[in-house]
């Protein structure tokens, strides 16, 4: 569902690719979480959410039965360093997947709002058609601007889309030949983020790539910045004495594939239930981006990554 606010006069306005944090009074719990701006930098009257629904998400279930004309929520400023440059590029490939979408929809939207004569791509990749976020505004911006190319990506032919399968070197031969002299923002999945990481560090182009993640199954995105790869490093947890290599994704993913078992309602908007004491080791969070080096110390695996070897109590 598509939600838009009136911002009250402390609002300090953000840029595209930003977000905030929410606060929804929930019979009577205040209720906090990460949304994605998905409007035009330039539009100070208003900023627009998308809300992905998710059915055991107590956040989105409120808002998909209670959002209404007068309803007051509360909003940080904005934050977050998925931005585009100042000095904007005359070309730019914008790529997406799923709920991703919101991010580089503002950016899209912003480009659009300056009249930005650069040329730009924008690859979407959606599980379905009737998945796909924003297609009709997509289709419509493609028609109206001679600069903009936009191009679906669905899993098979006889579900429509431009192109089909799962991403690779054939759809960038396809769609934006030149990609490798140029910028590219991508927010997606860790799926998709790991294939067009992987690709673009085997052209020696990573620099170009300027990425953030967005964890499905959440209320939001949990992931901030441009980079959230964990450091090199082993994750080891104490109590089944089981070691791991640290990898893509966050502590809870992690623990979770090693079998640890954690506590979690992250998933279904129960939030601090990941906390969980660190023994020792680096992790990072990826809403402050602060690297915490501390021994013996509480921290969220849902918003942290290990940041070189890390001991957990788990």
């Amino acid at each position: 569902m598509t939600i838009r606010l009136r911002p009250n006069g402390s609002w300090n306005g953000f840029e595209a690719g930003q977000y905030v944090h929410f606060g929804v009074d929930v019979n009577g719990v205040l209720m906090q979480r990460l949304f994605s701006l998905a409007s035009s930098a330039h539009d100070t009257a208003q900023v627009e959410i998308t809300v992905a629904s998710h059915p055991a998400g107590i956040v989105s279930s409120y808002l998909r039965e209670h959002a209404r004309p007068g309803m007051v929520m509360t909003m940080s400023q904005a934050g977050g360093v998925f931005t585009l440059p100042h000095s904007r590029p005359q070309r730019l490939l914008l790529i997406s997947g799923g709920s991703g979408i919101t991010p580089v929809m503002s950016m899209l939207r912003t480009l659009c709002h300056e009249n930005h004569a650069g040329r730009i791509t924008f690859l979407h990749y959606a599980k379905s058609a009737q998945r796909i976020v924003y297609g009709d505004e997509l289709a419509d911006l493609s028609r109206r601007y001679p600069n903009i190319e936009v191009f679906t990506v669905l899993p098979t032919r006889e579900q429509g889309g431009d192109l089909h399968g799962s991403f690779g070197i054939g759809h960038l031969l396809e769609v934006a030949s030149d990609f490798c002299t140029s910028p590219t923002y991508l927010c997606s999945g860790p799926r998709l983020r790991q294939a067009v990481s992987d690709l673009w560090a085997q052209r020696g182009i990573g620099h170009l790539l300027h990425t953030e993640l967005f964890v499905s199954g959440t209320t939001g995105p949990v992931s901030r910045g441009g980079d959230v790869a964990a450091g090199p490093g082993v994750l080891r947890f104490s109590r089944s004495a089981v070691a791991v290599p640290a990898r893509e994704g966050t502590l809870l993913e992690q623990a979770e594939a090693a079998g640890a078992d954690p506590r979690s309602g992250c998933r279904m908007g129960i939030c601090h239930t990941c906390t969980t004491r660190k023994i020792s080791g680096s992790v990072r969070n990826l809403l402050t981006d602060a690297v915490s080096d501390g021994r013996d110390e509480s921290i969220q695996l849902c918003v942290s990554v290990p940041h070189g070897d890390v001991l957990l109590d788990l």
